[in-house]
Formats: C-alpha cells, structure tokens, sequence
C-alpha cells in the first residue's frame, strides 16, 4: 500500500513528501513528474503566484539509475518565493518580528477556526499550510501512482467539465485518446471549444470585478480491471475512498460517482446499469466477457470496480480570497474590517482538475496494490497476469 505525508508552507524553503509502498523496478522520470506540474499550474485565470514559481521536482531517495528500488521516495519542490519571506518565515525565535501578524482573517478560509483551533494569534501561521500550495507536491506523487498504472495500462484523466455555471458539452463519440488531446490544446483543460470561449469571458468578468469563479471537474479511469476495492468493510469500498481523496483537495465542495446526485431524481430503470455476456469479447482482447452498455454507476458498484471506466466528478467553489474583500472581523480588536487580500487567482479550477487526477491515481494504485501486492513490478505484473486468466473463465 502507498503512504505519504506531505509537508511544507506555501512561503516556506519548500514542499517535500515521502512516499513509501511503491515496489521495485517502477521506472521514475522527472521530466514526466515536471510536466505534471508545469499543467497544474496552468490554465486561464491563474494569478501572480504562478509567475514567480516554476515548479520542479527533486527525487532525493528510493530511486537508483530511473528505478525504484522499494524504499521509501523523497521528493521535494522547492519554493521560488523563499528568498523573499526568509525572515518572515524564519524557524528562528530570534527573527520573530509581532508587528508583521495577520489578524484578519478570510472568509471561506482555514484562517478563523484553524488560529482558534490552534491558539494562534498570527493567522499567518494556519493560511500557510493551508494553501493550494500544498498540491504541488500531491502532483508530483500522483505522477508516480500514474507511471505505476500505466504498467496496467490504466490511464487517469482529469478535466473541466463546468465553470461559472457554464457546461461543457462532450460528443458522445469522443474516446480517451482524443479526449486528452482536445484538453491539451485547452487554456481551461477542456474539450469544448465554444464553451471555452464563454468560459474564458466569466473569468474576465470576474477579474473585473474583483470577484472569482468556481467549477466542476471530472477525471476517468480506463483500463480498470473487475474487482478493485470491497464491499466489506466501510473504508474499502473503493467509491468512499475516492470521494475522500477529492474532499481532501482545497476548495472542493462536492463529489459525485456516474451520475452522482441525478440518481436520486430518476426511477431506478433509469439509473441501473443492464448486465450483457458476450464470450467472443474475450477473443478480441477483453479480460471477461461480461459488459455493460450504460455505465451510470461510473465504474463503481457495492464499493467494487466493475470493469467499466470510473467516472467522478468534484464541484469546487469559487477561491475565497477576493480582491473586492469581503467584510470579516479583526481577531485582536474585534473591530469589522474588510479582509486581508493574499496573491491569488480568479479561476483555479483548471489546476484543480489536474491535482484532482493525482490524488484519484494515488487511490487507484493504492486499491491496485492491495489486490495484486507484491515486491516488484514483476511480482505484482505475474499476479495481474493470473487474475486475468481467471476472469476469462469466470
């Protein structure tokens, strides 16, 4: 099973994880890694932040000549802003400088309740941590999880499918392959360009008006094999786990698995998916030769992967920090103010969609391992081969 902690302060020296679980022989790239993170921190509607920091990764253990070798991966990215907050951020007692305290706190932030929760009287040590500055690193170790996936040939996929109330529409025809070619080609990681454009207008609207604007994003997973996750236990059916990898990225408000919530506002003929059977699937390179030809469940049912594409969807909210501040309360004076305004972004929800694939893939290898575990990519590549085996027969 992968593990990894996360650690470091937006305006810190840098954001570092370890991770461990992963088995030996997985070949590693930076270059693949430093893609990653070049694209999260794209897309139209990003702020000053993103150009200051050039995100890249450092693997400083586990990997010998491109290999894991099954030891635990550090990795680290460093922080461009640090030479300019290095006393304001120093680890020092000495440095400590009061006068230079955040009290204001930001509505829609982990500001209020984490300094109340903490007993900090400089908000400034809960907005550090809490920023989307965290995700960096998150990407660089789900770029990890998708290099072990690819493996399997299981690919991740993440995109936006809804920004500011407007909806992008996806032609029924469109597979994978073009699909992600259409969002490479994407200012807003999308693939309809007629809702780009209109997209692209609310966030110019928005930056006018000092306002910001959220979205909906959606990531698949192909090539998934029947029977990921368990329907045993509460904290292993597969579907829980990925909603809680997705609640866990900043600013998301919402999750939903196939058709989520518009399940509940149709009769069940129309929400089940039918179960066909057809052996000569099989012959032209299918595991089973079970199907469905709907797949409102998003690939998910009782907890279990069942051999379908995994659909999931996360509605993330507009970012709080507001260049026409909103009104908050001052912690020391008790006195209204409006709130302190921190470097942000109008639209962030093309970044989210990539850290949205990272962490989805970190759960996806995860549930992998604990199927097919072992030691190595070898190992784990004979177990694979001999469930599939299985499947066919089934």
């Amino acid at each position: 099973m992968i593990c990894y902690l996360t650690a470091g302060e937006s305006h810190g020296p840098q954001l570092t994880s370890i991770v461990e679980g992963l088995p030996a022989g997985l070949h590693i790239s930076s270059e693949i890694i430093n893609a990653d993170l070049a694209r999260r921190q794209g897309g139209y509607g990003r702020g000053g932040r993103m150009q200051i920091e050039k995100d890249t990764v450092e693997i400083l253990s586990g990997v010998r000549w491109g290999e894991t070798l099954g030891s635990p991966i550090t990795l680290a990215v460093k922080n461009r802003d640090w030479e300019n907050w290095e006393e304001r951020m120093s680890i020092l007692d000495l440095q400590r400088d009061d006068s230079i305290r955040v009290t204001r706190p930001r509505p829609g932030h982990a500001d209020l309740p984490g300094a109340m929760k903490y007993n900090h009287r400089d908000i400034r040590n809960i907005l550090e941590r809490s920023s989307a500055r965290e995700t960096a690193v998150r990407v660089a170790v789900g770029s990890i999880a998708k290099s072990f996936l690819r493996e399997f040939d299981i690919t991740v996929s993440g995109y936006l499918t809804e920004l500011g109330g407007i909806p992008a529409v996806r032609p029924l025809a469109l597979n994978s392959d073009v699909l992600c070619a259409k969002i490479s080609e994407s200012e807003l990681y999308t693939f309809d360009p007629d809702a780009e454009a209109r997209m692209k207008n609310c966030i110019d609207e928005a930056r006018a008006a000092g306002d910001t604007v959220g979205g909906v994003i959606e990531v698949t997973v192909s090539g998934v094999p029947v029977g990921l996750g368990s329907h045993a236990q509460w904290d292993r059916k597969l579907d829980a786990r990925l909603a809680m990898a997705l609640m866990s990225i900043q600013a998301i408000k919402g999750v939903e698995v196939g058709i989520g919530f518009d399940a509940a506002r149709r009769p069940g003929s129309a929400v089940h998916d039918e179960i066909f059977f057809d052996r000569s699937r099989i012959e032209h390179g299918a595991v089973t030769g079970f199907y469905r030809k709907t797949n409102r469940a998003g690939g998910i049912e009782g907890g279990i992967s069942n051999g379908e594409e995994i659909i999931v969807r996360a509605a993330m909210k507009p970012i709080p920090t507001l260049y026409k501040p909103l009104k908050s309360v001052d912690i020391d004076s008790k006195e209204q103010f409006e709130a302190t305004v921190e470097r942000s972004d109008v639209c962030a929800v093309p970044a989210a969609s990539v850290v949205a694939e990272a962490v989805v893939a970190i759960e996806m290898a995860n549930a992998f391992l604990e199927k097919f575990g072992g030691d190595s990519i070898s190992e784990i590549r004979r177990n694979y081969d001999g469930y599939c085996d299985y499947l066919k027969s089934f």
